[in-house]
């Protein structure tokens, strides 16, 4: 029998609203979901092809143990214990910094997450890895030191915008925003609108740009301080907003008063006066920028972020309409981590503490492969693979050779899965309970819960449930009255009053609640992340309670119950929630209620940050004389989620863009195969020449070079990135900027 159920897609951040045929318990085809109140019928072609992602050779069925130089089939009773024993052995022989975790969900699984950092809680460890620390955690420290807390974050309000300018995103080909190429097209259309891209090359969405300012590659922290320096002196910056709601803007005017900013762009080859003209468009009307990877994942990676928040402070830009606004949440994002709270980690071997919660991926290979006694020695990774998602694969695979314990939790046989020790088979994101809680509409607040469409094949578990059953071996939950197991197959509002009674009589159980509700609710509701999700719905906090009742629930006692029935009911989506766009600055948690512009431990290297050091730092390297960006976002990749080669049949998809000059200077041809050689590693491309990119620069895809099915499919761009390549701040890997050299493939 067919049948059609609503889902929404898990292979990016958006979620799109999708419907999808099943026959026979397979996903046979896929269309957008109209009813989606997020996505309103818009899918890209990667949510069309999630049949690949569900159905593939590589998925898993059964629990494995690598013997030798293969995998052996075992139970999960087996795998629970023998993986509980050797964690218990390693924080017994070299203390819980041995153990960390890395995962949490990827881009649209988020409630494995919680399960995850209340283990690693309970074993007393600290290290928790996660692809946020690989490309935004220069920036969430930025808004972190700006806002008062790394879980308060500025986002662009473009939909109320009449100006819009773009630094290092392609959202014609990598979203980032609901329905983004709608928006951008609308945008564009529009004359009463105006649409800046700030990108080295002309890309899909330079091409609707009203200005395009097409920088040198690696500027951008240098544009940026240029057009703070040109707005300062032109007296453009709004002084009545500074004073009432910008703390910290007389220590750092004069870093920009006297900066020269004409020298300034001239490194950064760009034309002076059409940057004063950007610079005063932004500054005078209802205006905001919208920051990706390509400025995350760049050089200076955390000070253009801090410079990004001075500019958008200085023209009152922050906590209004229009401009960059705190969005409201279902939760808090993240948990904020002071870098200099002495309880807070750092790493031994490369001293980085972690941004909002997350360490840095980068720095891993290093912690492993250190020598400390109290190296890391067990890893356990749930819904990544490191040796195709972070950088310098040579140095992980290294490093993970050195492990006593890796364990990975996947759908399929990944690249770090096929080092394993053990591999635990997940459910996909269309067999289990799962949602993402990426904070991307304003002002009203959206939520989802994907619902499983198909049934898991051979002994597939939702992610949460493997964690939970992991904690109960090790002893980590604490024992449960019968009466509460009892009182969960009863009225909710019942078995939350014995939750309570439960919580407040026995020591250290609210840290690991995650796991009492799903060894109780869990099996009562057919899920543990569905479980969790009651949970956190009960203890919303007074913010979120706020916006639910502007959104229509009742305020009180249900209001927690109410919105899980809304969930349960609403497979599109629901509005849950909806901020209050007056006293947005009123969520800022900075002491005295204010923006703060100053930040101490950046000012050195902000004034740093000129015409002459860029000039010099930026001179070629003669033995890699080409700028590599090695993360080029299109429709043709999808991270390492769609594995299948096949869903891109057609076109040209695993190439690097090189300028028609530099083909020519270089005697190489387009469609030839050549050698990219980093100080990393080198890697084999097809070569396409086209005048998309700039001479001096070449760019690759990412998420290619995997093994599906015994074969090699493209080029892995991350054995190109070399790890210490990285942010001095955050230790974000500067993808965006490797220097390279090119040459013909023998």
């Amino acid at each position: 029998m067919k049948e059609w159920r609503t889902t929404f897609c898990a292979m990016c951040a958006m979620g799109c609203g999708l419907e999808v045929l099943v026959e026979d318990n397979r996903m046979v085809k896929v269309r957008a979901d109209k009813r989606n109140l997020r996505s309103e019928g818009y899918v890209c072609r990667k949510g069309t092809s999630v049949v690949h992602h569900q159905h593939n050779a590589d998925r898993l069925l059964h629990p494995l143990k690598r013997v030798g130089s293969g995998f052996q089939r075992i139970s999960w009773e087996q795998a629970i214990s023998e993986i509980a024993e050797k964690m218990q052995a390693t924080l017994d022989g070299y203390g819980p910094r041995s153990l960390a975790f890395m995962g949490g969900g990827g881009v649209g699984c988020h409630f494995e997450a919680g399960f995850m950092v209340s283990l690693m809680r309970a074993l007393g460890s600290q290290y928790y890895y996660n692809p946020l620390g690989q490309e935004f955690s220069g920036y969430f420290w930025a808004m972190g030191e700006a806002s008062g807390s790394q879980c308060v974050l500025f986002d662009a309000d473009i939909h109320h915008a009449d100006m819009l300018v773009t630094a290092g995103w392609n959202g014609m080909q990598s979203h980032q925003i609901p329905q983004a190429p709608r928006v951008l097209k609308e945008f564009s259309r529009n004359p009463d609108k105006l649409l800046v891209v700030i990108d080295p090359r002309k890309s899909e969405t330079a091409k609707l740009a009203d200005i395009h300012l097409a920088l040198r590659p690696g500027t951008d922290a240098l544009l940026t301080r240029a057009m703070i320096a040109i707005i300062v002196q032109e007296g453009w910056h709004d002084r009545d907003y500074i004073e009432r709601h910008v703390s910290g803007f007389d220590q750092i005017e004069p870093w920009f008063s006297d900066f020269d900013a004409k020298a300034a762009l001239e490194v950064c080859e760009l034309d002076y006066d059409q940057v004063r003209e950007v610079c005063h468009q932004f500054a005078t009307r209802t205006s905001c920028m919208r920051p990706d990877l390509g400025v995350f994942m760049n050089r200076h990676s955390t000070a253009t972020s801090y410079l990004h928040v001075i500019l958008w402070a200085i023209c009152g830009r922050i906590g209004v309409p229009g401009g960059h606004v705190i969005p409201g949440t279902i939760a808090a994002f993240g948990r904020h981590t002071d870098w200099d709270d002495p309880d807070v980690w750092h790493t031994l071997a490369t001293d980085f503490a972690p941004t909002n919660g997350v360490f840095p991926p980068a720095v891993l290979p290093e912690e492993i492969l250190s020598g400390h006694p109290q190296r890391i020695r067990s890893l356990y990774v749930s819904q990544a693979n490191p040796l195709r998602s972070y950088p310098d694969t040579s140095a992980y695979e290294e490093a993970f050779e050195r492990l006593d314990l890796l364990v990975t939790t996947e759908v399929a046989m990944t690249e770090t899965a096929a080092l394993s020790h053990y591999v635990l088979p997940a459910t996909s994101a269309f067999e289990k309970w799962d949602s993402t809680f990426f904070p991307l509409t304003f002002p009203e607040v959206f939520f989802n819960m994907r619902r499983p469409i198909v049934e898991a094949e051979g002994e597939r578990l939702e992610d949460g449930e493997i964690l939970v059953r992991l904690a109960d071996r090790l002893g980590l939950i604490p024992e449960i009255p019968e009466s509460l197991y009892v009182a969960a197959k009863g009225e909710r509002p019942r078995f939350f009053a014995e939750l309570m009674k439960y919580a407040l009589a026995t020591p250290d159980v609210l840290e690991r609640m995650p796991f009492v509700l799903g060894k109780t609710l869990g099996p009562v509701l057919g899920s543990t992340h569905l479980a969790a999700l009651w949970g956190m719905l009960q203890v919303l906090p007074e913010q979120a309670q706020e916006n639910a009742v502007r959104a229509g629930f009742q305020a009180g006692p249900g209001l927690g119950e109410e919105i899980f029935q809304g969930v349960l009911e609403h497979p599109q989506g629901l509005w849950i929630g909806r901020a209050d766009v007056e006293r947005n600055l009123e969520l800022l948690q900075t002491p005295d209620g204010k923006v703060n512009v100053y930040i101490p431990r950046m000012a050195e290297r902000v004034q740093s940050i000129d015409a002459a050091s860029e000039a010099r730092a930026l001179e070629p390297d003669p033995p890699y004389p080409l700028v590599l960006n090695a993360g080029r976002h299109f429709d043709k990749n999808a991270n390492t989620l769609l594995r299948n080669p096949a869903w891109n049949k057609r076109g040209r998809v695993c190439t690097l863009l090189m300028n028609p000059a530099d083909a020519e200077a270089l005697q190489l041809s387009d469609a030839q195969m050549v050698r990219v050689i980093t100080e990393a590693g080198e890697e084999l491309i097809e070569l396409e020449v086209t005048d998309a990119t700039r001479r001096g620069l070449v760019i690759m895809p990412h998420g290619f070079g995997l093994v599906y099915d015994g074969e090699v499919f493209g080029a892995n761009a991350n054995r190109l990135a070399k790890n210490t390549n990285r942010d001095e701040f955050a230790a974000t890997p500067l993808h965006k900027y490797v220097r390279c050299s090119v040459e013909a493939a023998s």
